[in-house]
């Protein structure tokens, strides 16, 4: 069987933190670990013909992500984030413009569209009229059977009422984390409460999934606190995995990668395809944030570990 495609759409940046700059941008740390765990994966991004871009190339091509749909802009710089880290958690300054808000619709990307098995895009690289037209575009191109997940995303100012719900009336998954769900609400006029509570986040999951005809399954990832996937067959929720945190950069987009990897193997939305779903995001997230960066180096120790753990989690799914 090929393997499966799947396509980061959006940003492709530079986080700058005080130990120095490392390659990112959610829609490709997505692409690199959907790459890591099998499938065909390719970011879908544009970058400056400048040293930012020419490093970001070459820090993707040792990795299993197909680099050559990247667009390259002579006119604007490859994107950049300046981090701030506090107790290993990240606030943003996002510069602009940057290459990634000026995404062009071309029939390359069209085609690749076509055939994709899974996408996942972001609000942040709709904050530009074009790639937010690009983007959107994109998603309405993929077939009916496309696991087209829409990864929340929010970073201040870069979000309206209007793109959450241009794109969750394309997508099939969401994916947000817990402080983000009565910010998500509000801006759609729904009913929110107060963030972290268990219960307004299954309560508010269940709003979005009645919202949103097409939405199949929200997740709501908590940090440390593990997460919870919520769709039309029921709910699950995952204590999280205990690990010494190095930084979070890039663990809810390994947990976005990790979730829909199992979701093009099989695992269904009922109790059982939630608990692997959780089980493989929590466990893939969690590593990531034990690690430097959003694109940590991976052993293949490492690999059959998780893995392991992962797949003896589905089979006890099964058995229940």
């Amino acid at each position: 069987m090929e393997p499966h495609l799947v396509l980061g759409i959006g940003e492709l940046l530079w986080d700058v933190l005080p130990s120095g700059a490392v390659l990112g941008g959610a829609p490709a740390n997505f692409t690199v670990m959907a790459g890591r765990l099998g499938s065909r994966a390719a970011v879908l991004s544009r970058i400056g013909r400048d040293d930012l871009g020419r490093q970001a190339v070459d820090v993707l091509d040792p990795m299993p992500v197909d680099t050559e749909y990247l667009q390259i802009d002579s006119v604007h710089e490859t994107g950049r984030v300046t981090v701030e880290l506090k107790k290993g958690q990240p606030s943003y300054v996002i510069h602009e413009p940057a290459a990634w808000d000026f995404m062009e619709l071309t029939d390359d990307w069209v085609r690749l569209a076509e055939r994709a098995d899974a996408i996942c895009f972001g609000s942040l690289a709709q904050r530009s009229l074009e790639s937010r037209q690009t983007i959107q575009t994109l998603a309405a191109q993929t077939r009916t059977d496309c696991v087209r997940v829409f990864d929340v995303n929010l970073r201040p100012p870069f979000y309206s009422s209007e793109v959450l719900q241009e794109s969750l009336e394309l997508a099939m998954v969401m994916k947000l984390n817990d402080a983000e769900m009565p910010l998500v609400l509000g801006l759609l006029g729904l009913p929110a409460a107060e963030a972290g509570d268990p219960i307004a986040l299954r309560n508010g999951a269940e709003k979005l999934l009645a919202e949103f005809p097409t939405l199949r399954m929200v997740a709501v990832t908590r940090g440390g606190e593990g997460s919870l996937l919520a769709s039309r067959e029921g709910v699950h929720e995952h204590p999280g995995v205990t690990t010494k945190v190095a930084d979070t950069i890039g663990a809810g987009d390994a947990f976005t990668a990790a979730m829909t990897h199992y979701l093009l193997r099989g695992a269904g939305l009922d109790a059982a395809g939630l608990a692997t779903l959780n089980e493989a995001g929590n466990r893939w997230g969690a590593w990531v944030a034990s690690q430097k960066g959003a694109m940590p180096p991976l052993t293949d120790v490492v690999m059959e570990r998780l893995t392991g753990a992962i797949e003896a989690r589905m089979v006890n799914s099964l058995l229940r």
